[in-house]
């Protein structure tokens, strides 16, 4: 989108299309409409019933729950998907990609109170006009982007990194609490491009980016185990850490490079197997075998 990119914790750039105003005034408007409607209807039977104190505590604890519990009971059920967004083919999803939770719905309900009822939608539609990315009060506060997803573009397909069969002991070995963001973006971003690399300068490139985690994260590699190997273990597990921590894997994403296998870029091979005898002395000074 030209308004920016959003990176997941699965190693993708996103590139999609923010909501702009037109899209999200209409789809305000539907939702509004429904609530209107529910309101009209609950004043009526206030009306009919009579105007007993029962009936009038009724009324306010029908304007709660039509203007605050329902949108946020409907984004969280939904995945960030009101009635209005359906129609217009929008969603609501996190900065990073993922699908809305609970506690975004409820910044963004809250925050819709002012957004949309007590200033009529003017200060959000100020807002999503003065964002470079489209987002309301509610959306700053809760971290959260509404995206077109009724797009020309083709659908694109999360990239996600596993461990290799048979490397499942020495990954659980890795412990990835202290990988920062920007050490696992270099990390991904040279597994996504490693297809397309010479194999000189892949193991190369792969042992320029590991030495420093190793030494980092004080890990000590087995000699079978190769730097682009480390490599596509510690991708693995960190993007592991991120699904028990912020919940669903996003579905968006951009596809992995042609001939892009997530067991494939492993220089050597896991116990059991040959492998090609290490050069003693880089082995005692980087924690990797020489290649073969």
């Amino acid at each position: 989108m030209t308004d920016g990119a959003i990176v997941t914790p699965e190693a993708v750039v996103l590139d999609f299309e923010t909501a702009g105003v037109g899209s999200r005034l209409v789809a305000a408007l539907i939702d509004l409409s429904v609530g209107f409607a529910a309101l009209l209807a609950m004043l009526v039977a206030f009306t009919v019933l009579g105007r007993t104190p029962i009936g009038l505590a009724g009324v306010f604890i029908g304007i709660f729950l039509i203007t605050l519990v329902y949108p946020i009971a409907v984004e969280t059920l939904t995945r960030g998907r009101s009635l209005g967004k359906m129609t217009m083919g929008l969603r609501v999803v996190t900065v990073e990609g993922a699908p809305i939770r609970f506690r975004h719905a409820l910044v963004r309900g809250i925050l819709g109170l002012i957004d949309f009822w007590l200033t009529l939608g003017a200060v959000a539609v100020l807002a999503v006009l003065l964002t470079p990315r489209n987002q309301r009060l509610g959306d700053l506060a809760a971290g959260t982007l509404v995206l077109r997803e009724r797009t020309g573009a083709r659908q694109p397909t999360a990239a996600t990194f596993r461990v290799p069969p048979g490397w499942e002991g020495y990954a659980a070995t890795l412990d990835v609490s202290g990988l920062s963001a920007t050490e696992y973006q270099a990390a991904r971003a040279f597994l996504l491009r490693a297809p397309t690399l010479d194999p000189w300068t892949r193991d190369r490139l792969a042992r320029t980016i590991a030495l420093p985690l190793v030494g980092r994260l004080r890990h000590q590699p087995p000699p079978w185990v190769s730097p682009e190997g480390f490599l596509l273990c510690l991708a693995a597990r960190y993007q592991e850490r991120q699904r028990r921590a912020g919940g669903p894997v996003p579905g968006w994403g951009v596809p992995p490079p042609p001939g892009w296998s997530a067991a494939s870029p492993v220089a050597s091979a896991p116990p059991g197997h040959p492998t090609p005898e290490p050069d003693a002395a880089e082995a005692e000074r980087d924690g990797f075998a020489a290649p073969g």
